[in-house]
């Protein structure tokens, strides 16, 4: 249904968002240049957006829709007339056709990392597979319990209307983070599934990239003053995967922090926006 081509799909994405960040990783670790797969990135405008949050940016090359489109909702219901689901990124598209190939992160980063969009020496280029066959059950393994309680345990955090749904959440990031901790420390692993960047690195990253300027101040995600900066063989993880090619590029990491305490009245009614964390701390 969805031949491997290069030119004939296109990726909308948000920088603030983690979701579509795991997205921007895979793009950059494969190398895939911008004819073989097209990348719009959105604005996160709750006030301009009809529904959904994002809009496109027509004055910009990288914001505008090749569609044409004002923004994520009007894009859905040319893509699928009638929709009346949530209108998410990230969203891949089929161009040819019009049609959505899908708005799943989990899916959209192994479809990409299988495919060559045209350049059929592409895994040999790169030298990267996310998802091995040696590592498949060790990845998908991995993958449950960083999602459970980190990548969805943020959110569970700064969401708690209950204390006891709160503690639990905090209980859980305070585990997840110990437990990649403790992964981490072991001699052979230099990242979380042996000495090879995975796609379990790829989905954790981007958390703990906005753990120590948004989760944990404004989420409260683990509790007062939990920090990754306090996991030491994690801030070493941290700045291999920083230090790898084409990692700083995915993303405006204040854009993407500062979005959380503009967008998120109910959590920052003051709208006030902290000072932010440098890429050198």
């Amino acid at each position: 249904q969805f031949p491997d081509q290069s030119g004939r799909y296109h990726l909308y994405v948000g920088n603030p968002c983690p979701w579509c960040h795991r997205v921007r990783l895979v793009v950059a670790l494969k190398k895939f240049t911008s004819e073989q797969v097209g990348l719009t990135t959105l604005v996160d405008d709750p006030v301009r957006a009809s529904r959904g949050g994002w809009v496109f940016d027509s004055n910009t090359k990288e914001g505008k829709d090749p569609l044409g489109s004002y923004d994520l909702r009007e894009l859905y219901e040319k893509l699928s007339p009638g929709y009346k689901g949530r209108c998410t990124a990230p969203l891949l598209v089929d161009l040819k056709t019009k049609k959505i190939v899908s708005n799943e992160s989990s899916d959209i980063i192994r479809m990409l990392n299988t495919a060559t969009l045209g350049t059929k020496e592409q895994n040999d280029e790169v030298g990267i597979d996310l998802y091995p066959a040696d590592l498949t059950s060790k990845i998908d393994e991995t993958n449950k319990w960083v999602y459970e309680l980190l990548n969805n345990g943020v959110y569970r955090c700064g969401f708690s209307t209950q204390q006891a749904a709160y503690d639990a959440a905090s209980a859980d990031v305070r585990r997840g983070l110990q437990m990649v901790e403790d992964t981490l420390s072991q001699e052979d692993n230099t990242f979380l599934c042996g000495d090879r960047f995975t796609e379990a690195d790829l989905r954790l990253l981007p958390t703990i990239l906005r753990f120590d300027g948004a989760y944990s101040p404004l989420f409260r995600a683990g509790g007062v003053n939990v920090r990754i900066r306090d996991y030491p063989n994690l801030l070493a993880w941290l700045q291999r995967c920083w230090d790898m090619e084409g990692i700083k590029e995915t993303i405006d990491l204040e854009d993407a922090v500062s979005s959380y305490y503009k967008q998120l009245f109910p959590l920052n009614p003051g709208g006030l926006i902290p000072t932010p964390i440098t890429e050198e701390e």
